[in-house]
């Protein structure tokens, strides 16, 4: 089924389709951190019943969710909800010195402890690694700070999603709140993997 989203909301363009990606990141970090917390709640909540009736993501058997973090879309809650409806899940750990990030089921967020940069991750000793075979028929939910119409995004400048897309199997699919999309293109490189589909608090943009 192809989703569209009516509404493309135009924040990035002030700052301009030139802006290196730097610029767009701090901007769009400290418009992130004005959001109030009533606000949040409501926009969170409503990306996730639209994700839930999103039918790729409700028929996909396994869901690899980054925990967000530092004001971002509420992950915890699209976690709990999968695990409550027989989903399997798994979230990513950063391996900093290889620069590489693999995917680690969980069972609850009780599985999960601080690492990379104070993120949350799954424990040591959890077991091993799901292998890209593991992932076929998957939904992997992307970060962002915020994403075009084609599916670039600004993430965190560390690369480790781009280089795990790069061979990822299953459908790429960001959360993002109405302010996080950009009326303009967003600058994008030969290594930067767009995401498939953007699910907001207004429905789901089909990028492809």
């Amino acid at each position: 089924m192809d989703f569209r989203w009516k509404e493309v909301v135009d924040v990035a363009s002030s700052y301009g389709t030139d802006a290196d990606k730097s610029s767009l990141r701090g901007n769009y970090l400290k418009a992130r951190r004005r959001i109030d917390p009533a606000t949040k709640g409501v926009l969170d909540a409503s990306i996730l019943a639209q994700l839930r009736a999103f039918d790729i993501y409700a028929e996909a058997p396994l869901v690899l969710a980054y925990v967000s973090y530092n004001n971002e879309v509420d992950t915890r809650a699209v976690i709990e909800s999968a695990l409550a409806h027989g989903k399997r899940v798994a979230a990513p750990r950063v391996d900093a010195q290889a620069h590489t990030m693999a995917f680690y089921e969980i069972f609850g967020l009780g599985d999960l402890a601080e690492g990379y940069k104070g993120i949350l991750e799954p424990r040591p000793g959890i077991g091993a690694a799901l292998t890209t075979e593991d992932l076929v028929g998957s939904v992997c939910l992307v970060p962002g700070l915020v994403f075009d119409a084609e599916g670039h995004r600004i993430g965190y400048g560390g690369g480790y999603y781009d280089r795990f897309l790069q061979f990822y199997p299953g459908d790429k699919v960001a959360l993002a709140r109405s302010m996080m999309m950009s009326g303009n293109p967003l600058p994008a490189e030969s290594c930067d993997v767009p995401v498939d589909f953007i699910v907001t608090e207004s429905g789901v943009w089909s990028c492809r």
